[in-house]
């Protein structure tokens, strides 16, 4: 009698387990990229004139998808995901650019229509609406321009960090040449860099930097773990002086900890003697070590 009661309810178990372990795995940036991927399906515009853009967002979602139905790794469907989201965004921006240049050919139509009611006794009228056509048309060019520009940055930007993608997030190495020999201060390449990264933090205000500092094993653990920490410690501050809030920053200093080359050449010494800006997702979140 007892196990003919404890058969069905282990037969529930199981099947209520085998359902868990087949449901896909899903992340944060793949459900917002969801979001983002059906704001573009309706968008209008995108329908007439970025098919193929949004063709190929879908293909880069159906890559991204599949990974999370496999159950692969968080990080793999993280990184289709962050592919898929770059790819939807610049559908809607092609679709912004092709609508104002059909802007700019509409108000080139008016004007023109408009010059021709000037033979007319309406002339003076014509002419006050040919002139509305003009500035209707250099507004229009001017979208179109910032579409365009727009389009253009983003690509730079995704060609920029994918090539520095690591597990973590995307990674900005700062070599020992940009710091005074033993020092902690920034020169001006240096700077030269920090201000393009704040450049960068500016106009994507969700993501974070964890600063992390490096030395090689030369001198003792306790002054190579406070030069770590000193360098990471200049390029944050170099980063609240361009108006970066503190609350986006973090620091920290390894010493002669995590190093990525040997200690036995001067070379392999450089290499480990550096600050590692790690950037965060739009989440602001950012892997440990």
């Amino acid at each position: 009698m007892k196990n003919r009661i404890l058969m069905p309810a282990m037969l529930v178990i199981a099947t209520l387990l085998g359902a868990c372990t087949s449901m896909p795995r899903t992340t944060s940036l793949l459900d917002q990229t969801h979001v983002e991927y059906r704001a573009a399906q309706n968008n209008p515009d995108v329908g007439r004139h970025a098919p193929l853009e949004l063709k190929q967002a879908g293909e880069a979602m159906a890559l991204a998808d599949a990974a999370s139905a496999e159950r692969e790794s968080a990080e793999r469907i993280d990184r289709l995901a962050y592919l898929a989201r770059q790819k939807v965004a610049l559908t809607q921006e092609v679709a912004k650019r092709k609508a104002a240049e059909g802007d700019v050919a509409s108000a080139e139509k008016t004007r023109d229509e408009m010059r021709l009611a000037q033979r007319t006794n309406e002339a003076d009228r014509a002419r006050q609406a040919a002139d509305a056509a003009r500035l209707a048309s250099d507004a229009a060019r001017r979208d179109t321009a910032a579409a365009n520009a727009r389009v253009s940055s983003l690509e730079a930007q995704l060609a920029d960090l994918a090539a520095k993608k690591t597990e973590r997030g995307m990674v900005i190495t700062l070599g020992d040449v940009l710091f005074a020999t033993d020092e902690s201060q920034l020169n001006e390449q240096g700077q030269s860099t920090i201000r393009k990264l704040s450049q960068f933090l500016q106009e994507h205000p969700a993501r974070n930097v964890l600063i992390e500092g490096f030395t090689d094993s030369t001198g003792s653990a306790a002054y190579n773990q406070q030069l770590s920490e000193r360098r990471a410690g200049a390029v944050a501050r170099s980063l609240n002086d361009q108006g970066i809030a503190h609350k986006r920053i973090e620091t920290r200093g390894y010493g002669q900890e995590y190093p990525v080359a040997s200690n036995a050449t001067i070379t392999d010494r450089q290499l480990n003697r550096r600050v590692e800006i790690v950037l965060s997702e739009d989440g602001g979140r950012i892997k440990p070590r």
